[in-house]
């Protein structure tokens, strides 16, 4: 099953290579913005909902749209799971710097 969760667009961390740190439920990760990126500044998504998938900001969403993607995937259960996944993924990063 493949799990996308919205995340909002905290800043360009690179925009050579399109890449912007999101933040998830308090969890922030770097995503690359390729797939949602157009012909405007990246600096144009700042603060817009982005449904994320492995690490790629698949689709810009409204931020209703995020909320209840976000309440769904709590009563699921698999938001936690996610959330977690990226603190560890995080962390790994993190260790290898």
């Amino acid at each position: 099953m493949c799990l996308g969760i919205p995340g909002r667009i905290t800043a360009i961390t690179d925009a050579g290579r399109q890449m912007a740190l999101a933040e998830v439920s308090g969890v922030r990760r770097e995503v690359n913005l390729a797939c949602v990126a157009d012909d405007g500044p990246l600096e144009a998504l700042v603060g817009q909902w982005v449904l994320i998938h492995v690490g790629f900001a698949m689709a810009v969403i409204d931020a209703d749209e995020a909320a209840r993607t976000l309440d769904a995937l709590r009563e699921l259960g698999e938001a936690q799971e996610a959330v977690e996944a990226m603190a560890a993924g995080q962390r790994a990063l993190e260790a290898g710097r």
